[in-house]
């Protein structure tokens, strides 16, 4: 079996790539119902808005469960203390998920439009809240959450739900919004032709303005206003987790300091910024397919840059630094990380195969003539 140490950093990268695969493909469909009301004027084009995504979204939610059951098993003690502390955060996720089974299945079963009209609203609520509440929390992870650690490792929360929606934790949010609407507009654009297309293109050019000029002002505002977390004991790498037997200072431009080490993840801020580019004239040359993807790396390149740039803490305190949770000191054991490593090395790739099947199967374009022909298949 792999050392305790590597298993903790494997886990550390798997859980990013889980939150990325979560964010490329539960994200496009979050996108699509965060423009449905937008970009679709009429009933049939709503119709069509809603196809693109409607044979999908359920398979795409897996990648969401995943990245929740990965966190539970790989760090109990980072689910436990985020799930108290952002209990009534993660609440309003669920509830706003709540709308997109129900919107799916049951939107185009009554021929009213107010039925219809009301349903779309709430494919809209399931698509924009959760994104919003994702960036967040992210927001919050990087000034740090108060709470601490009694002696016996229960966790208290200091805060409330209202101090979540500081500032920066808005802005951030305001970050994770753009970049998955702009991710729906580019997949939208893929899958439909006509007017919905050239509506999907205006939403695209406007969410990755947004979400380059909020992730420039977010990344100024971390380094100059917001101090970063340094452990400032010796790190036991190889020990059983307990986040009480380390020192923690807070400094500033600490989330820089990643940075100054391995001056190649400088790197993954510029893939944002590339891939928002080069989706961009992806999208006015029609090559959206590719465009689909150089946003994906875009998403990429934000969420690694959060997580290089807090590495290796988790979830920080602000009240009590030493209760800060790291890569270190939440890990499961050994053994638990292992035999999970190996289910993942067995279930990630069919994972990967039957999404790929599932795409290639229903590619193509969604027009109102396949809505009309279909009316009562269709979503």
């Amino acid at each position: 079996m792999l050392e305790y140490a590597t298993l903790k950093l494997i886990w550390w990268g798997l859980v990013g790539v889980l939150l990325i695969g979560f964010a490329i493909m539960d994200g496009h469909d979050m996108g699509v119902g965060t423009l449905l009301p937008f970009v679709g004027r009429d009933d049939v084009e709503r119709r069509v808005i809603i196809n693109t995504v409607g044979p999908h979204w359920d398979g795409n939610q897996v990648w969401f469960i995943t990245a929740g059951g990965a966190i539970f098993a790989a760090w109990p003690l980072v689910y436990a203390t985020a799930f108290s502390g952002f209990y009534w955060a993660m609440l309003a996720v669920l509830w706003a998920l709540f709308f997109r089974p129900v919107g799916f299945d049951y939107r185009s079963k009554i021929h009213h439009p107010r039925w219809r009209q009301l349903w779309d609203w709430g494919l809209f609520i399931g698509g924009a809240v959760p994104p919003l509440i994702f960036g967040v929390a992210f927001g919050n992870l990087l000034q740090g959450v108060p709470f601490y650690f009694r002696p016996d490792l229960v966790s208290v929360y200091q805060g409330s739900f209202w101090a979540l929606l500081n500032p920066f934790a808005l802005l951030c949010g305001v970050v994770s919004s753009a970049m998955v609407t702009a991710h729906g507009a580019i997949y939208l654009m893929h899958r439909t032709e006509g007017e919905i297309q050239r509506r999907a293109g205006r939403w695209l050019n406007a969410c990755l303005a947004v979400a380059a000029l909020a992730f420039t002002v977010a990344g100024l505002w971390l380094a100059r206003s917001i101090d970063g977390y340094v452990i400032t004991s010796a790190v036991a790498a190889n020990a059983l987790p307990d986040p009480l037997a380390k020192e923690v200072s807070r400094e500033a431009g600490a989330w820089l300091a990643n940075y100054q080490r391995w001056p190649w993840l400088c790197g993954l801020p510029l893939l944002a910024y590339l891939g928002w580019l080069v989706t961009a004239g992806l999208a006015r040359a029609g090559r959206t397919f590719a465009g689909f993807w150089t946003s994906a790396l875009a998403l990429g390149g934000v969420i690694a840059t959060a997580g290089a740039s807090m590495f290796p803490f988790i979830m920080p305190s602000s009240t009590h630094p030493a209760s800060s949770l790291t890569v270190w000191d939440s890990a499961s054991s050994q053994l638990t990380l292992g035999l999970m490593l190996a289910a993942t090395v067995i279930f990630m790739p069919l994972i990967i195969v039957y999404t790929r099947w599932a795409y290639r199967v229903m590619a193509g374009k969604v027009t109102a003539d396949y809505i009309r022909e279909h009316s009562h298949s269709a979503y």
